[in-house]
């Protein structure tokens, strides 16, 4: 099978297209064709580990999994023989959990994996870009336990994770205000932000609003940049792993010194959540947003775009 492989840490020109071994599946696993999946930070952040100790999870000096991706869409080739939950020709989308190995033409996954039916209004591409984001903005969501009628401030609404926020904290009852480039307006306000501030004609943090949350979804911000936007007793949330070593520091300093909480949530897969996912795509209440597609063959051009941080959304890899 075709599958995009690396073997050192680098640029994305490490990145390789190969024919590997199909892989079996084991008896309590499920073989998937997989017709779609993405580029994502992730993906990005463990082929060339920043910070340093991301390679205490990746391989100290070379990648353990040389197959990444962890997004996906496709149809069930094959079952192994314990599987009750899923049949050969159902149609599934979801995430592939620690070991990646998503760009590639088949991947074998345990039954009990985050994976699920395709929901029924949505085509590969698009459900390939639901649950990476999703899942990372609802994580955090949840964390921040967000109440209806609360104020959430999202910076980098139209990013993977940020237009999943602006939808996901819709769904929950808050008012939504997003920060984004002048391109992405429209877009995101489309997605049910309440208010839309365009950060390349304005600096939001000088609006003298206060939101019980402020939401950085890009790791560009700062809690002291925003401190001043966070009403007594809200919270600071940031999905950006590079922010990890100043945690403790934040969060003893402000539980001495105010009442202004830091919080970086540390994600965790289950399958719940991407049934959750599914409910709200049936019911209309998600769609994906994708900003560009590209074929397997030109992963190292998708990863280059990704890689400078203004994609819209999500950017596809179609397996065909």
């Amino acid at each position: 099978m075709k599958a995009i492989v690396y073997t050192k840490y680098g640029p994305p020109e490490v990145l390789q297209l190969k024919e590997v071994e199909k892989p079996t599946a084991k008896d309590n696993e499920v073989l998937i064709r997989i017709y779609a999946t993405t580029v994502n930070r992730t993906d990005c952040g463990f082929r060339d580990p920043r910070p340093f100790f991301v390679r205490f999870f990746s391989g100290l000096f070379r990648p353990k999994r040389t197959i990444l991706g962890s997004e996906l869409a496709g149809e069930i080739e094959a079952v192994g023989k314990d599987v009750k939950l899923f049949k050969k020709g159902d149609q599934v989308f979801g995430l592939t959990g620690d070991n990646f190995g998503a760009h590639a033409e088949y991947i074998c996954l345990p039954e009990e994996a985050s994976i699920v039916i395709k929901p029924s209004n949505m085509n590969y591409e698009e459900a390939a870009a639901v649950c990476d984001g999703a899942w990372l903005a609802l994580t955090c969501i949840r964390k921040m336990k967000l109440q209806k009628g609360q104020k959430i401030l999202i910076y980098g609404a139209s990013g993977s994770i940020g237009t999943a926020g602006v939808q996901i904290a819709k769904y929950f009852g808050a008012g939504v205000t997003a920060v984004c480039g002048t391109k992405n307006l429209d877009l995101v306000k489309g997605l049910g932000a309440d208010e839309v501030i365009d950060y390349t004609k304005e600096d939001f943090t000088k609006r003298g609003q206060t939101y019980d949350v402020v939401f950085d979804a890009v790791g560009k911000s700062s809690f002291f940049r925003t401190k001043k936007l966070i009403k007594k007793g809200g919270l600071y949330v940031s999905t950006d792993l590079g922010f990890l070593w100043q945690v403790p520091i934040l969060i003893l300093w402000t539980k001495i010194f105010g009442s202004k909480k830091v919080m970086l949530p540390i994600p965790k897969q289950n399958r719940e959540d991407i049934v959750f996912f599914k409910k709200l795509i049936e019911e209309g209440k998600y769609k994906a947003v994708i900003d560009r597609r590209y074929p397997l063959e030109q992963i190292v051009d998708a990863t280059k775009y990704v890689e400078k941080g203004q994609k819209t959304g999500n950017v596809v890899i179609e397996i065909k």
